[in-house]
């Protein structure tokens, strides 16, 4: 390996009595990524603060091309050539901004930036950048306009445009098609031959053999195993990050029941074709498909955020139309969004507030709040799904982007319900940790349809009795998960004209 572009030796860190990191040695080669693996919970996210200057360290030192490294902050960390694109899509994005303005920002906001900027010129080098990412919307659109994936590219875009000698990347692909997942390790590939450093914190090993020169296990606060060479283990590395090895999932057979939600000629946008689907108590129903397939639309059509073109839907042989969120809780339908950033997490609120902020008036009695009640059944289900805390009074921002995803997913657990949505309910969790939830899942879904929406083929494997594949709009596939053919689940995803 050359010199490290970035050299960690010994670092520690505590809040308060709970130690978070006991001693970590690691080094960044340059032209080399370097993956880092590790359960929510291990340290992954506070040494990444600490290499971009949002934590500083209790002890240990850094040192970046040889020379002592401190930062004080995140744009201390940003001018001596450290980027971190963060897993959270929007605290790497301005979303009131246009794509240009965002592109450019951190040049504009330099000391020596002109004070006046001719807009066309600015227009023409995003476009630049933005051509360079492959990404395809005007510059001039207002970012909080855009698609997740969208945001995601001109995150990615933006960290690529700063120039960085150490490029940190957060379970990037989380909210990528396929497509655009492969325009960005193309793009890690030039970054690789021109000599930059990069730290890739990924938990899908699809990613992950694609891109990893080196591999580095997390557990504890601790490292647990560095992994390298032409043959990289991987089965080692996940071995040693969680402590255990991950045996294979074998599902067992379920006995479905009645038929819960019936839905027939659902018909998402008007040139696209109608598809019937019947969800069975007592089954699990993973919906797989590329970005843009429509399983996320069939999701909110059947919560009530979106209204499908066309649709009949029953529950319980029950007429069921709703036209806002409201109405479907009110029906016993729950549904748990993806993007927890926007749409789930009320980052004011603790844990327990958190989770149970639908189901108030369960917990009130003549309008007052019974709070040990409330924390009593949060507790339980911390408990039961596994958040890795110190309480249920910490704040939500305290936890790791999978421990915060378990929160998001129990407060829909916490009330029984007749029909649960689950929309990439595994987004930025852990191997192990989505074992936990697949099994909780699966325990409780007895009296209730369970339908969950994935991008992820393997995480629809390990948890579905059956896997539906969505393709422009239409339901192409629908397999019982036993002795499933994948090649031909893996056709009817990626083809433009699935049979």
């Amino acid at each position: 390996m050359e010199s490290p572009a970035l050299t960690i030796g010994s670092i520690t860190k505590s809040f308060g009595s709970n130690s978070v990191l006991l001693g970590i040695d690691l080094a960044l080669a340059p032209g080399e990524v370097t993956v880092l693996m590790g359960a929510n919970g291990a340290g992954k996210s506070t040494l990444v603060k600490i290499i971009c200057g949002v934590y500083q360290a209790d002890g240990g030192s850094m040192s970046l091309a040889g020379q002592p490294y401190q930062p004080r902050n995140a744009a201390e960390a940003i001018a001596d050539g450290v980027v971190t694109v963060h897993q959270n899509i929007d605290d790497g994005v301005i979303p009131d901004l246009d794509v240009a303005n965002n592109l450019l920002l951190d040049r504009l906001t330099q000391r020596d930036a002109p004070l006046f900027v001719r807009e066309r010129t600015m227009r023409k080098e995003a476009k630049q950048h933005a051509d360079a990412m492959g990404i395809t919307v005007p510059v001039t659109a207002r970012v909080a306009d855009l698609g997740i994936a969208d945001r995601q590219m001109i995150g990615i875009a933006r960290a690529m445009a700063r120039a960085p000698k150490v490029l940190i990347l957060d379970e990037p692909t989380s909210s990528l098609s396929s497509q655009e997942s492969k325009r960005l390790f193309n793009l890690i590939d030039r970054l690789r031959d021109q000599g930059v450093a990069i730290l890739y914190i990924s938990h899908r090993m699809t990613d992950i053999r694609r891109v990893a020169n080196r591999i580095i296990a997390m557990r504890n606060g601790k490292v647990a195993g560095v992994f390298e060479g032409d043959n990289i283990d991987y089965e080692a590395a996940v071995t040693a990050m969680l402590g255990h090895s991950l045996s294979d999932v074998t599902l067992p057979a379920v006995e479905r029941g009645k038929p819960v939600l019936q839905i027939s000629g659902m018909q998402l946008k008007p040139d696209w074709p109608a598809f019937d689907l019947t969800a069975h108590a007592g089954e699990v129903i993973a919906v797989t498909g590329l970005l843009g397939s429509g399983k996320s639309m069939l999701a909110s059509a059947i919560f009530g955020t979106r209204k499908p073109h066309s649709a009949n839907m029953s529950i319980d042989d029950t007429p069921y139309l709703p036209t806002h969120p409201q109405d479907a809780v009110e029906r016993g339908v729950f549904m748990s969004p993806k993007d927890r950033g926007n749409n789930a997490v009320v980052g004011a609120f603790d844990i327990a507030n958190n989770m149970t902020v639908p189901f108030l008036s369960a917990f009130s009695r003549f309008s007052l709040l019974s709070g040990r009640k409330q924390r009593e059944a949060a507790r339980r289900m911390i408990d039961d799904i596994g958040v890795v805390c110190q309480s249920d009074a910490d704040g939500i921002g305290t936890l790791s982007g999978g421990n915060q995803q378990k929160v998001m997913i129990a407060r829909w657990l916490l009330k029984e319900c007749r029909v649960l949505l689950l929309d990439e309910p595994f987004q930025g969790v852990d191997l192990g940790a989505r074992r936990d939830i697949g099994e909780y899942i699966r325990n409780t879904a007895q009296e209730r349809a369970t339908i969950i929406f994935v991008s992820e083929v393997d995480e629809a494997l390990e948890v579905a009795d059956r896997v539906i594949v969505m393709n422009e709009g239409d339901i192409t596939g629908d397999h019982t998960n036993q002795q499933l053919d994948v090649s031909l689940l893996l056709s009817q995803i990626t083809s433009s004209h699935a049979a």
